[in-house]
């Protein structure tokens, strides 16, 4: 009975952390015409990459705004959602649309707002930038640069060839 108590613990554990492992950090909303805006911050050190953005119904597009929040500012709207045409009629004929996908760079804030009669699906992941200082307010130390020689395709010095006179008598 130990031993069958232990294998099927061992079993547990390889299983949980195989889920730990592959665990999917992307997060998916679905954002109805009555709902709320969706506000995702973005802080300094850390990106936010959308990959899918889809509406079905609706006569205006769904829109990702992005307002930067570090010291350039400004805003923008950066991604439109893809229509999913489920019509039998004349509109039947539409090719599908190409859906695009969009990363942002932190500090930012990042707002989808609900369209009227529309229903809108997202899914984005927030992460921490790999390349930034670490996201822990360390410095970055710039490695030097060894500078190397330049080569050029034209010497400096050109021979010239030079005939000397021998007398022979």
């Amino acid at each position: 009975m130990k031993m069958l108590v232990a294998r099927l613990s061992m079993a547990l554990m390889f299983l949980a952390a195989a889920t730990v492992a592959v665990a999917n950090p992307f997060k998916s909303k679905i954002i109805t015409g009555t709902d709320s805006a969706l506000v995702i911050a973005v802080p300094d050190d850390h990106f936010l990459k959308i990959t899918n953005f889809t509406q079905v119904g609706g006569t205006d597009r769904g829109l990702v705004a992005v307002t930067l929040t570090g010291e350039d500012g400004g805003s923008a709207s950066v991604l439109s959602a893809t229509r999913i045409d489920l019509s039998t009629g004349s509109n039947s004929q539409n090719f599908p649309e190409i859906g695009n996908r969009v990363i942002i760079t932190g500090p930012a804030n990042v707002t989808v707002q609900p369209v009227a009669g529309a229903t809108l699906f997202i899914s984005y992941r927030k992460d921490l930038n790999e390349g930034a200082a670490g996201g822990g307010g360390g410095t970055v130390t710039p490695i030097p640069t060894t500078p190397f020689p330049i080569l050029s395709p034209t010497p400096g010095v050109t021979p010239t060839p030079t005939a000397t006179a021998t007398v022979t008598p």
